[in-house]
C-alpha cells in the first residue's frame, strides 16, 4: 500500500516524496501509472478524433482527384482512426516504459561523467517519478477529450493548453522554441533534478542546473532542430 500511495505524495510534497521514492528505488508504480494514463489518453483521443479533415487534406487536387471515390475516402478515414487507436495504446504500454528506461540510462551516463556513481535502480526511480506530471497531463487530457463530441487536429492540440507555443500571433519558428516552455515538462525537469540529486549526492542546485541544461539540449534537438530540418 505504501508503494501505491508514494506516487501521490510526489504531488503534495515534491521534495520529500521524490527523495523517499528514489532512496527506496520505487519505480514500478510510477511507471505503471504513467503507462496507464498515456494509454488512456491515446485511446480516448482516437475514439473522439475526426480524421476527415486530415485525410481530405492529403487527397490529390489535380486531375487524378476524381479517381478517388467516397468509399476510398471512408476507408482511409477508418484506417487512420484504427491506427490512432493502436498507436495511442502502444505509446502508453510500450513507448513510455522504454522512455523511462532510456532516461535512466542517460542519467547513469551523466552520473558517470561527473564522477557521481549511483545505483541504477535509484536512477530508474528518479526517471519514473519525474514523469508523473506527464502522467497527470495525459489524465487531464483523457478526461477533457472524453467530454468532447469530436476532435479535430487543431482542437486536440489546444484542448489542454500548457505550453507558451499556443499563444496567438507566433511564427512557426517561435512556436517550436516556446514548445519547450511547457508547464508539465518543466515540472518534470524539477522533479528529475531532485531525484538525480538524491541518487548521486550532488548538491540540489547544481543538479537542477545540470538537468535544466540537458532539457534545453533536448528542446534544441527535438523541438527546433529536427522539425526545422524536416521542413516543418
Amino acid at each position: 500500500m505504501t508503494s501505491l500511495v508514494q506516487p501521490a505524495r510526489v504531488f503534495v510534497d515534491p521534495l520529500g516524496g521524490t527523495r523517499t521514492a528514489v532512496e527506496a528505488r520505487r519505480w514500478l508504480w510510477p511507471l505503471l501509472i504513467l503507462a496507464f494514463c498515456v494509454a488512456a489518453s491515446g485511446t480516448v483521443f482516437a475514439l473522439r478524433w475526426d480524421a476527415t479533415a486530415s485525410i481530405v487534406s492529403t487527397l490529390p487536387t489535380d486531375s487524378t482527384a476524381s479517381s478517388v471515390s467516397e468509399s476510398d475516402i471512408a476507408e482511409q478515414i477508418q484506417t487512420a482512426s484504427r491506427k490512432a487507436l493502436v498507436g495511442g495504446i502502444a505509446n502508453g504500454l510500450i513507448v513510455m516504459p522504454l522512455m523511462v528506461l532510456a532516461l535512466a540510462c542517460i542519467l547513469w551516463v551523466t552520473a558517470w561523467l561527473f564522477n557521481k556513481p549511483a545505483a541504477f535502480g535509484q536512477l530508474m526511480a528518479a526517471a519514473a517519478v519525474a514523469l508523473l506530471p506527464i502522467a497527470l497531463y495525459h489524465l487531464i487530457y483523457a478526461v477533457c477529450a472524453g467530454y468532447q463530441h469530436s476532435l479535430t487536429d487543431l482542437r486536440a492540440a489546444r484542448l489542454v493548453p500548457s505550453s507558451l507555443a499556443l499563444l496567438d500571433g507566433l511564427s512557426p519558428k517561435m512556436q517550436r522554441v516556446l514548445k519547450g516552455a511547457d508547464f508539465f515538462n518543466l515540472w518534470s525537469v524539477g522533479l528529475l533534478g531532485v531525484g538525480f540529486s538524491t541518487a548521486t549526492g550532488m548538491r540540489l542546485g547544481r543538479s537542477l542546473v545540470l538537468i535544466g541544461v540537458l532539457y534545453l539540449m533536448f528542446v534544441g534537438v527535438f523541438f527546433i532542430g529536427l522539425p526545422a530540418g524536416g521542413g516543418q
